[in-house]
This record gives C-alpha cells, sequence and structure tokens, in this order.
C-alpha cells in the first residue's frame, strides 16, 4: 500500500485495470477522464453565473472571481475612487495618497477528489466514485481552459496525492493520472483499512490554498466531526469553497424489507431493513449527513452541488449551474 501510495504521489502507479472490466460505469481510466475534455467546454466557472446557477449571488453564495495584486501608491489625482485613498497613508504624510490594485491575471483552482471505498458503491448508474471522478476531471479542464490555474488532491483511504495548481497542460495531465490510479485501487477486495478521515485532507487543503483559490470538493463527506467543520469554515472566509456532495438513491432512500450483507473485506455482518430499528438507524445516518452539509451551507455561505451516482455526470452538473442538461 506504501508503494501504491508513493507512486500515485510521484504520477509513476502503472495504470490498472478497470474493476468489473471495462464498464466505465464501476471503474475509470486514464483514457477515459481525458474523453471529456470536449464536453466540459459546455461548463462555465467564471464569477458570472447564470441566475439559476447554485453558485448565482442569489443563492447561498457566489463566485468572487479573481483577486486583486497592489501595484503602487501615488498621490491623489482629480476622479480617482475616493474609496482606494490609502487613509494611514494619507494621514501620516498629508497629502491624499491612493493603492494602485490590478485583477490577477489568474485564480488558482484546487479541486479535491474523494476515492475511498465508501465512495465504491452504486444501485443504478454508476459508483460514486466514477461520478466523483468525472465531475473533477470536467472541473479541471473548463477551469484550465477558462486560463487559470487548475491543481488538485486526490485521497483514497490510505494515500493522498498534492498537485499544486498551474495553468499547465503537464499539472492538468498529473491530476488525472492520479485520480485514475486511485480509482483503479478501488475494488470488491481490496484489503481493509481504516478511511481516512476527511480533516486530515482539509489540513492540506487550507495549507496549499490560504486565500483567493477556487476550492471544489467531490465527496460522500463520510467520516467528518468538528475540527472537520472547523476546517471548512475557515477555508471559505478566504477562497471561494464549493462542496459537491455525491450521493446514490440507495442510500438516501433505503427500501424495507431486504437483507444485505456487508462486509469490509474481512468481517461480514447482516442487515435486515425490514427491521423497523434498523431501517431507521441507517436512513437517520443518511439524512444526518446530509442535513450537516445543508447547515454548513446555510452557515458558511458555501454552494452545495448535490451530484447523484443515479444520472449522468455531466447534464446534471449542467443543470445545477443553470445551463439546462442538454
Amino acid at each position: 500500500m506504501r508503494d501504491d501510495a508513493a507512486r500515485i504521489r510521484t504520477g509513476t502507479q502503472p495504470a490498472a485495470a478497470p474493476a468489473g472490466g471495462l464498464d466505465p460505469r464501476v471503474s475509470v481510466d486514464l483514457a477515459h477522464l481525458r474523453a471529456l475534455e470536449g464536453r466540459a467546454r459546455r461548463l462555465t466557472f467564471l464569477p458570472r453565473q447564470p441566475a439559476r446557477s447554485v453558485l448565482n449571488g442569489r443563492h447561498a453564495s457566489r463566485l468572487r472571481g479573481r483577486g486583486l495584486n497592489f501595484e503602487e501608491l501615488r498621490g491623489y489625482l482629480p476622479g480617482d475612487d475616493v474609496r482606494a485613498i490609502d487613509w494611514k497613508v494619507t494621514a501620516r504624510t498629508g497629502e491624499p495618497y491612493v493603492r494602485v490594485m490590478t485583477e490577477e491575471r489568474d485564480r488558482p483552482s484546487l479541486i479535491v477528489v474523494d476515492q475511498r471505498m465508501s465512495m465504491f458503491f452504486g444501485s443504478k448508474l454508476n459508483m460514486k466514485a466514477v461520478t466523483a471522478a468525472e465531475a473533477a476531471a470536467l472541473a479541471a479542464f473548463r477551469i484550465l481552459d477558462q486560463g487559470d490555474r487548475v491543481g488538485g488532491i486526490v485521497f483514497g483511504d490510505a494515500e493522498i496525492a498534492e498537485i499544486r495548481p498551474q495553468r499547465s497542460r503537464v499539472a492538468l495531465d498529473r491530476f488525472l493520472t492520479a485520480l485514475a490510479d486511485a480509482n483503479g485501487l478501488l475494488r470488491a477486495d481490496a484489503p481493509a483499512v481504516d478511511p481516512m478521515p476527511l480533516k486530515n485532507v482539509l489540513r492540506a487543503v487550507a495549507r496549499i490554498a490560504p486565500r483567493n483559490h477556487l476550492v471544489i470538493v467531490l465527496s460522500d463527506f463520510d467520516v467528518v466531526d468538528a475540527e472537520t467543520e472547523r476546517l471548512v469554515a475557515g477555508i471559505s472566509r478566504g477562497n471561494d469553497l464549493v462542496l459537491g456532495l455525491v450521493s446514490d438513491p440507495f442510500g438516501e432512500d433505503l427500501p424495507e424489507g431486504l437483507r444485505l450483507v456487508v462486509s469490509d473485506g474481512e468481517l461480514q455482518a447482516e442487515i435486515d431493513t425490514g427491521d423497523r430499528a434498523a431501517h431507521r438507524s441507517l436512513r437517520d445516518m443518511a439524512s444526518g449527513r446530509l442535513a450537516a452539509i445543508l447547515d454548513w451551507q446555510r452557515r458558511f455561505g458555501v454552494p452545495v452541488l448535490p451530484l447523484s451516482a443515479a444520472e449522468a455526470t455531466l447534464p446534471q452538473m449542467r443543470r445545477l449551474m443553470g445551463l439546462g442538461a442538454r
């Protein structure tokens, strides 16, 4: 497992055969992710969003766009915006001075993608890990095409790969390679390990993206706690943070009367959803996670993109961003 982690970090992990044969609904490879480039042009991550987009200011939040760089201090000239006056320098010198700012030429973006075993589940169309990987690739292609820097963090239960934002096809390809490699490690017979807490990943996000980044987190948000919430709040204060909540309808609306055998690769347990107490506990766990994420949206002004593994990825992303599914 250590060797796998090292290869993923350096982008040298050998291409893994997709689980379940060549079915892209179960596992994605690098070729599949690269093939999404043309379709990514149907999206936009620019600050000016369509009226119905969840990233628009009429909703929980909006994309603030690129930051400003300080250029110089100079004397006030007639016609200058009084809001640009530097009052501290003005008071010290006795003459009015203004701060000259220019817009950053590009904005760094960091795409964080969950590829833990909790994401290796799907009941209708895709595995959640596939939906997250496709959404990440689509976003990465579009952001780079807009002229912004793009990088990412790809994490599984035992490994994490960091690609710092660059305006470079090489960096984009490293990100896609790390994503395909991490996805290829997901399989039913994978050895059981403790899941990586999301807070560990968010600490890396806070280190790489202290401010003025677009940060997109694509995850089912398994294993969160109070520290996770504090990190989300801190990251959102200095950046544009978007939470892509990836779910499956089976987990949201668990049918009654089923006997399920679940396993962590070593131990097995049988769950009877016909048992009302068991069914209620499972339903409450799923709804509680959704409620926590929506509470972050309300309290921190963080937009949430609810992505379902039961639908094709691009149409639902377009719909959520107010562009129409076609």
